[in-house]
């Protein structure tokens, strides 16, 4: 759904809740991205209308939060939520609200998080409602809390994340009194569930400034309770003839700081946690070196993305690209069945373009980028995956019987074909025979 879908849906909803005699109003993020000329995700209603009134009013809906009167509906194809003006009770939890009063906007607004957040717009009048100094903060580039920022924070703890994330996206300073209680509060940051501080994170590594976000997760303290094996990459000294640029935390400030904005999650991680095993295997005999730092970064890796609770294939994904990020090194002088073999394999593209980030951290020297461009140039996909001269079944009619001795002698043959020594069927039949005769 297009932008302009978007906005034209939200534009219908708010027009019906209106004709139906209540109040309502574009809401929040989309509020602050119009201002800054930006287009929106997504287009929120906040209204008078309680959630019984919404759901009387609109054919299609779904009550995503009733009871913190939040209920999503659909105009067309496309979703939009619309959120019941309300005050909050205490947050016992940390998360949400023990219980909500509905109100009206003003009152909204004062429990929102950021004044950039707690603007509302009229889409018919074209008039900005801000009661909290939105726009003036927005115009000044400062990301303020609103009301009393220790509350704020207490409230839900998720907001310490949200601050950091909106400062460094938007290029923002953080208010003074806001940032005192963002460090004062820093213990808290991880007293919430490990999905909601994974997409946090996941959103700082991806929205194209993950540089800042974790200098500023790094500053307040959140860094060390957060990703401890991150905050120990201060320090951790490397060899100057290959990384002239410092030691491993600046190094993977100057990775991340590369990331476009839209980048996919698995490399986004993979630039953050591709040298986590550096301080553990650090040794100083001829030279600073790291061996096998690649292993035991993923297996590092691996415990961390379980720990944030990732997907199975996201974690996979990562776990391969920093176990293999060394190993792209010494793809000019592998046997040329095993370079194929790992030319296609299924994130070689993505471990590429890590490498990429990390060499321009570095050194700088992209001689072996553009040795490996040109190979995959000149050995295409499918050179690089032709279809097998013989199966299993076809050892079957041979006379070999089924087992694990299969995957040998068919990997074998995959080998020879891969490097030319064979061509046809004819020939994959003739090396079996000849270097696993049947019994």
């Amino acid at each position: 759904m297009t932008t302009a879908g978007k906005h034209a849906a939200a534009l219908m909803a708010v027009r019906r809740l209106r004709a139906a005699g209540f109040e309502a109003l574009f809401a929040g993020g989309c509020v602050r991205d119009m201002l800054l000329g930006v287009a929106p995700k997504d287009f929120d209603v906040a209204t008078s209308a309680r959630p019984d009134d919404v759901i009387a009013l609109f054919e299609h809906t779904v009550a995503v939060g009733r009871a913190f009167g939040v209920i999503r509906v659909r105009i067309g194809d496309c979703f939009v939520e619309t959120a019941t003006f309300r005050e909050d009770g205490p947050y016992a939890d940390g998360r949400h609200p023990d219980r909500v009063t509905f109100s009206d906007a003003e009152r909204d607004a004062n429990r929102r998080d950021f004044t950039i957040n707690a603007m509302f717009y009229d889409p018919e009048s074209d008039r900005l409602l801000d009661y909290v100094g939105g726009e003036a903060d927005l115009r000044a580039g400062i990301l303020r809390a609103v009301g009393d920022p220790e509350r704020r924070f207490r409230e839900d703890h998720l907001r310490q994340l949200r601050a950091l994330r909106f400062a460094a996206r938007l290029g923002f300073e953080i208010e003074p009194a806001t940032w005192s209680a963002l460090t004062r509060l820093a213990p808290l940051c991880g007293q919430t569930s490990a999905e909601r501080i994974r997409d946090e994170l996941l959103l700082m590594l991806t929205e194209g400034r993950a540089r800042q976000a974790f200098e500023l997760l790094d500053k307040t303290g959140m860094l060390a309770r957060l990703l401890p094996e991150i905050d120990r990459l201060h320090g951790v000294a490397q060899p100057p003839e290959f990384h002239p640029e410092g030691d491993v935390w600046v190094h993977t400030l100057l990775l991340l700081e590369q990331l476009p904005p839209g980048c996919s999650p698995t490399l986004a991680l993979a630039a953050l946690l591709h040298d986590i095993g550096k301080p553990d295997t650090q040794t100083h005999d001829d030279r600073i070196r790291f061996n096998d730092h690649d292993t035991l970064g993923a297996d590092m890796t691996r415990a961390i993305c379980e720990r944030l609770r990732l997907p199975r294939s996201t974690t996979d994904r990562v776990v391969w690209l920093v176990r293999n990020h060394m190993r792209l090194a010494h793809m000019p002088r592998m046997r040329e069945s095993k370079r194929r073999r790992f030319a296609r394999e299924p994130g070689f593209a993505e471990l590429v373009t890590l490498c990429t980030l990390d060499i321009r951290a570095s050194h700088g020297r992209l001689d072996l980028i553009d040795w490996i461009a040109t190979y995959i140039e000149e050995v295409p996909e499918e050179q690089r995956r032709p279809e097998r001269l013989i199966t299993g079944r076809d050892l079957i009619a041979l006379g070999y019987a089924p087992g694990p001795r299969f995957t040998e002698i068919l990997s074998a043959i995959e080998d020879a074909q891969l490097e030319g020594r064979i061509r046809t069927r004819e020939d994959a039949i003739a090396m079996a025979r000849r270097m696993w005769p049947v019994a």
